[in-house]
């Protein structure tokens, strides 16, 4: 399946290999992975509620 998933690097990956985040979104799941070890490394997939409950948390209160 990771190989059939549309996946996107975070803009705030860079070239040198740091902070390397990808995610690929899907109707009910994002998976995210370390570019670094794609495409055979593992990655995590969370539930599209759990992950815009987890952005929610991360966003300051007013």
């Amino acid at each position: 399946m990771s190989d059939q998933l549309n996946w996107r690097k975070s803009s705030y990956s860079n070239s040198e290999g740091g902070a390397c985040l990808e995610v690929a979104p899907t109707p009910t799941t994002l998976h995210i992975r370390d570019s670094k070890t794609a495409p055979a490394g593992p990655h995590l997939h969370v539930s599209a509620r759990a992950w815009s409950a987890f952005i929610a948390a991360l966003q300051p209160e007013a």
